[in-house]
């Protein structure tokens, strides 16, 4: 036991002296890890269920110390817990932000999250920061703690069991939260009777503003490879003809209009995504898709709007959203006034699902 000690001591030391170089592991391997997921998508698995398994290490690290201090005499270094908390942080916050860099629609709300993820990420990387500023702020570091655990859950939970996004949203929540009452028990160790609760009830109210935010929070695992309007589409190619970004108001009620969506998973789709049309930034319809599949080039699915309202002149939006509330991806295009009188809209045409070989799909109204 004293050569474990003396072992475990001389970790502390170089962690200590070459902090530097121990933040840019993680932020190297973290990277690595998403690359690896992007080209070999068979790694997926295994990298999300290792991402996942040092999250349980964390949970278990009291009752690991206090099971090895029972059973052999020895504890463990708290410093060297210290470092290992900070580099399972460090590993994971860089892991899954190059997920959250590449699908975030940086003109939405959704830039507020991944700024933070950003922000964290520095933190864990900057000793004088992590250890001088958040460390000894408890409430600020549950709460770091916390995010940055959902975080991951976002990622590697639709990687592991092939959730849809709201399945994977609602469980993360749920995770989150049973993983990090645990630390509880540690960081408020001599502290007043009524902390305990209050940092309890400050989770359940991070959780539910999570939740009530949750348009704002990207979809890590989906991705819109291409979104494009048009009055034609090629059926055979599943390719748009002659995408445009501009139309007059006569040639929309005639013709009306096609918004064809690619999406993109690393582990495949089976999801079910709406299309919503916003006029002026009101929602005037939404169309629903339920996609499976995926490929590198994305799972290709359009839907065929012709009931616009009679006068559909001013900015629109094309949001493609899954079914939680979360925003894969939008386009906008804008309706001018045409030369012609607007001839009076068509009723309303039921939404139809036509047989398509996956990955492909198609909806009209």
């Amino acid at each position: 036991m004293a050569f474990l000690n003396s072992l475990f001591l001389r970790l502390v030391d170089l962690f200590e002296r070459h902090s530097g170089l121990m933040a840019l592991f993680g932020f190297a391997s973290g990277v690595a890890s998403f690359l690896l997921v992007e080209r070999r998508e068979s790694y997926a698995q295994i990298i999300a269920l290792l991402m996942l398994s040092s999250w349980v290490w964390l949970v278990l690290e009291n009752w690991l110390r206090a099971g090895l201090l029972r059973r052999f005499g020895f504890d463990l270094p708290p410093a060297l817990m210290r470092y290992a908390t900070q580099m399972v942080q460090q590993e994971s916050l860089f892991f899954v932000l190059p997920f959250f860099l590449v699908v975030t629609s940086w003109n939405h709300g959704q830039v507020v999250f991944t700024v933070l993820l950003l922000f964290c990420a520095l933190i864990s990387v900057i000793d004088p920061l992590y250890y001088k500023q958040l460390a000894p702020r408890r409430s600020l570091f549950i709460i770091f703690h916390t995010l940055s655990l959902f975080a991951v859950l976002l990622v590697v939970l639709p990687l592991i069991l092939q959730l849809t996004t709201k399945q994977s949203l609602a469980l993360a929540l749920l995770m989150s939260l049973l993983f990090s009452l645990p630390s509880l028990g540690k960081l408020l160790l001599n502290d007043r009777w009524w902390r305990r609760p209050l940092l309890i009830l400050m989770l359940v109210m991070l959780a539910a503003a999570l939740w009530q935010g949750r348009s704002w929070v990207p979809p890590a695992t989906l991705r819109l490879v291409e979104i494009s309007l048009s009055q034609q589409i090629d059926p055979q190619e599943r390719t748009s003809i002659a995408s445009l970004n501009q139309i007059d108001a006569t040639a929309l009620h005639q013709i009306g209009l096609y918004a064809l969506t690619a999406v993109r998973a690393p582990r495949g789709l089976n999801e079910q995504i709406h299309h919503v049309w916003l006029q002026n930034g009101v929602e005037v319809d939404r169309i629903t898709l339920k996609i499976t599949g995926g490929r590198k080039e994305g799972y290709r699915a359009w839907t065929h709007k012709r009931n616009f309202p009679a006068d559909p002149v001013g900015r629109w939006q094309v949001q493609v959203i899954t079914d939680s509330g979360q925003l894969i991806g939008l386009s906008r295009f804008s309706v001018t006034s045409g030369s012609d009188s607007i001839p009076a809209p068509m009723p309303p045409v039921p939404a139809l699902m036509e047989e398509a070989p996956p990955p492909t799909g198609s909806s009209t109204q």
